[in-house]
């Protein structure tokens, strides 16, 4: 979730119909911070190649949307929100799509029905603010996509945050089961990327370390 995020939206059109729908979900609820038109056009890319698809933090659905509007007809999509009226809120918005699954509990939820091809961390299990980060191993598939927004783009190394180093970011860029990246989506938004590595690969690489 972004901050001003749902504003972001205002002068665009062209929209996915499903994120339209979740978007003016979010403007009657006054549900300001939803996925960013930048990062939600990133998950509508990765969205197709994956046939399970995760995500934290639903809100009222726009991030979800985004992703339902990029995945494939056969994939399932599962989000989970811990407020019980954002939940109810987005769960309206696919009615009618009945291989997207809102969930109303905490970030954990998302671990029953994995593991992923894709994954977006945006409610939960960042290991923002010292929570305990979620363990890709048991979340994402061998060559599974891990996705965490909202970021303000690094300029130094290691990236800083209020003064201090990231080690939230840190954790999964240096994280030795994934491949990972940060990509720069705006000039104040970027988003970290990255790829379960496989068994043998990881080992390997763990050797070199």
């Amino acid at each position: 979730m972004s901050v001003g995020g749902t504003a972001a939206y205002a002068d665009l059109t062209g929209l996915p119909p499903l994120v339209g729908r979740a978007l003016e979900t979010a403007r009657r609820a006054g549900f300001a911070p939803s996925c960013r038109p930048e990062q939600g056009r990133l998950l509508y890319a990765l969205a197709a190649g994956a046939d399970v698809i995760g995500e934290t933090g639903t809100g009222c659905g726009v991030g979800l949307a985004w992703l339902a509007s990029g995945a494939r007809p056969e994939a399932r999509l599962v989000s989970v929100e811990q407020d019980a009226h954002r939940a109810s809120l987005a769960a309206q918005v696919f009615l009618d799509h009945p291989r997207v699954s809102v969930i109303c509990g905490d970030w954990r939820e998302i671990y029953r029905d994995g593991p992923y091809d894709l994954l977006v961390l945006d409610g939960g299990g960042q290991g923002k603010s010292g929570e305990k980060p979620a363990d890709p191993h048991r979340l994402l598939t061998p060559g599974g996509t891990l996705v965490i927004d909202d970021l303000t783009p690094a300029r130094h190394w290691p990236p800083r945050f209020d003064g201090a180093v990231d080690r939230a970011r840190t954790h999964w860029l240096d994280h030795p089961g994934l491949d990972a990246a940060e990509l720069r989506l705006a000039p104040d938004l970027a988003a970290l990327v990255a790829t379960r590595r496989s068994t043998e690969t990881s080992g390997t690489a763990d050797r070199r370390r």
